[in-house]
């Protein structure tokens, strides 16, 4: 396949379904061949025939991205499997939902090693092979929940995020002196299993001024955007794709 990403080879974490797995095939229809690393065989097996199926490039490493380990085999994955990495996409993530007064310290630690953890885990192990590729790029899934906005019941989520931003914003000032951009995108409330935690999506829509959840494919664009060539000169950042839910002061538009 050609276009944007063409001979691009791509690790996309958390691609079994929602927003990963629209990265993947939206990576994968662009020409790169992609590296699909999701904790569930089933749901990555189902991403690798659809993109199969569309005439595109992937291979599966089912994996739990909660410990090093497993974020080093990830990398050693997709280098093995394509001879290389240029597209660090972390979009791996956990949502469960727990008030302070009941939030367990596994719970508490599992979501700090995926969220967080892994963003360092996954880049320090990618490092060596980012810099021998053109154009390398680092992309991570983020939200808007934590940097921006809270949610009863997620304050261990939002933690998370809050540090993911603080992360991209330092490795990217790190990693310039490699030409290794670091970039992240903020979800507001898209379409997915996690947002149905949160209550009918139809009432959820009527607060945002786009008056519709966001699709997958959303993020998919602006991942996209951030990882080509044409967003060379942009790094530290994170771009907020919300259907402008954070522009109102009052939320009863």
């Amino acid at each position: 396949m050609s276009g944007e990403q063409a001979g691009r080879i791509a690790l996309v974490t958390g691609s079994g379904q929602g927003i990963g797995r629209a990265i993947a095939q939206l990576f994968a229809a662009q020409g790169a061949k992609v590296m699909l690393a999701t904790r569930s065989a089933a749901s990555g097996a189902q991403t690798l025939r659809l993109i199969r199926e569309a005439g595109g490039c992937a291979e599966l490493l089912a994996i739990d991205l909660g410990t090093r380990a497993a974020a080093e085999q990830a990398v050693a994955a997709t280098e093995q499997a394509f001879g290389g990495l240029d597209l660090l996409l972390h979009n791996a993530g956990i949502f469960p939902m727990q008030r302070l007064a009941e939030l367990e310290d596994a719970t508490l630690d599992s979501t700090l090693a995926v969220n967080l953890k892994s963003c360092f885990w996954l880049a320090r192990a990618a490092l060596p092979a980012l810099r021998r590729a053109q154009d390398p790029r680092i992309v991570v899934t983020s939200s808007v929940t934590g940097p921006r906005t809270a949610i009863p019941g997620l304050a261990h989520y939002a933690a998370s995020k809050a540090g993911v931003n603080g992360f991209i914003r330092a490795a990217a000032l790190e990693l310039a002196e490699y030409g290794i951009t670091v970039n992240g995108v903020e979800p507001g409330l898209i379409a997915t299993q996690a947002t149905d935690n949160l209550g009918d999506a139809g009432a959820l829509a009527g607060h945002i001024p786009l008056k519709r959840l966001g699709a997958p494919q959303d993020i998919a664009w602006a991942m996209a955007f951030l990882a080509s060539r044409q967003a060379g000169y942009i790094t530290g950042q994170t771009l907020v794709v919300d259907g402008g839910a954070l522009l109102a002061e009052n939320t009863q538009i």
